[in-house]
């Protein structure tokens, strides 16, 4: 997992699954929650509550494992909603790498 970076992302929704697909990883703002979108060993997609540590100091999965991008942006994880729905109120920053 990434450190997020302090500035805001300029990126649309169209680019965000291109941006995903290259960087493998982006923080999300919604509200006061804090997600972490990433890509598992390179095969799966998931969201992560970065409020939420497990008992190895990594994020809980905020939603379900699936294989592809466009099924992970479909995923109704943001209390109910998908990343489409909530895109216009979210607030997106890399992911830096160490």
């Amino acid at each position: 997992m990434g450190m997020k970076a302090e500035e805001a992302l300029a990126i649309s929704y169209e680019e965000l699954t291109n941006y995903l697909r290259a960087n493998h990883s982006v923080y999300m703002q919604v509200g006061e929650t804090l997600y972490y979108l990433t890509d598992a060993n390179d095969i799966y997609w998931r969201a992560q509550d970065t409020s939420k540590l497990n008992e190895k100091g990594h994020y809980t999965d905020a939603s379900e494992l699936v294989p592809t991008v466009s099924e992970f942006l479909g995923l109704p994880f943001v209390d109910g909603k998908t990343i489409e729905a909530v895109f216009d109120e979210a607030t997106f920053y890399a992911s830096i790498k160490q």
